[in-house]
């Protein structure tokens, strides 16, 4: 059974910039320089131009035409002859790329603000949210695609209506426990079968709550709890963990513990990972 709306014919639009290494896909990238003095460099944050004439401690120094003298952080974010650079001191070994907690190659020069893309992804729940965010709001950010959160998915129908997805406007939807017979795939089911399925994609993840996606041993698990079905799943797993779970002030300070501990896609289950990486290319072409 199938639970995933795809597009057919994949349109170009205005803030689409995804293909393979979509985050590059329309930024030139910087090239490694070597120091040497009388370089003339121009500094890509505040458009300082100058030659060089010293570096030292981490810290180049820069000298205009008017013998006005500034110093900069050696390494990224620095014109050359109108390309971008890394500058490193000779004989330094070039240092590997930054990457953004999805593993993504992180951008060596600050990003100009983007127009919000018309495409957008819905989540079910703020920790949904907050977790994309987390991992992914760099990529996000570059791309231009905001992160909406529903607060459950009991009427994802009607709000695809209203969304009004079409041609250079597609939805993408991050649901839990999208599994075979649950209510979650009748839904997603559902929502294929609407006149605007082709601009739609419905992708989940198998875990009762998003809370499971994060790695059990990260919160000192072997693996998390099994539920019973008359307990709400969050608080048998504080339960479980021996966390206060009185009410939602402790469910909160629970999740923000969790949160707290994730610092990049390694601390995350591969059903999540896949999930919102299809909904990443759908959305953005």
């Amino acid at each position: 059974m199938s639970y995933a709306a795809r597009v057919h014919a994949y349109d170009r639009y205005s803030g689409d910039v995804l293909a393979t290494g979509w985050q590059q896909a329309h930024r030139a990238v910087s090239t490694d320089l070597e120091l040497s003095r009388g370089l003339v460099l121009e500094d890509a944050t505040t458009g300082f131009v100058g030659a060089v004439l010293r570096w030292e401690n981490g810290l180049v120094v820069l000298e205009d035409r008017n013998r006005r003298r500034r110093s900069f952080p050696v390494g990224p974010g620095f014109w050359y002859e109108g390309r971008p650079v890394l500058i490193r001191v000779p004989g330094a070994a070039p240092r590997p790329p930054a990457r953004t907690p999805s593993g993504s190659v992180a951008a060596a020069e600050p990003a100009r603000a983007r127009v919000a893309a018309a495409s957008r992804i819905y989540v079910e729940g703020r920790h949904d949210a907050e977790l994309v965010e987390k991992i992914w709001g760099a990529d996000l950010r570059e791309a231009g695609v905001v992160v909406e959160y529903l607060g459950g998915i009991d009427h994802l129908t009607d709000a695809v209506g209203r969304f009004a997805p079409g041609p250079g406007r597609r939805l993408g939807m991050l649901v839990d426990h999208l599994v075979s017979g649950s209510k979650e795939g009748r839904i997603a089911d559902d929502v294929s079968r609407s006149a605007r399925a082709e601009f739609v994609l419905v992708a989940g993840h198998p875990y009762v709550d998003v809370w499971q996606a994060v790695r059990p041993e990260l919160v000192g698990l072997a693996r998390w709890p099994e539920v019973p079905r008359e307990i709400e799943w969050k608080h048998g797993a504080c339960a479980a963990l021996g966390w206060p779970h009185a009410d939602q002030a402790d469910l909160a300070a629970a999740w923000r513990r969790i949160l707290g501990r994730v610092e990049s896609w390694r601390h995350l289950e591969p059903g999540l990972l896949s999930a919102v990486e299809r909904l990443i290319d759908f959305v953005t072409g």
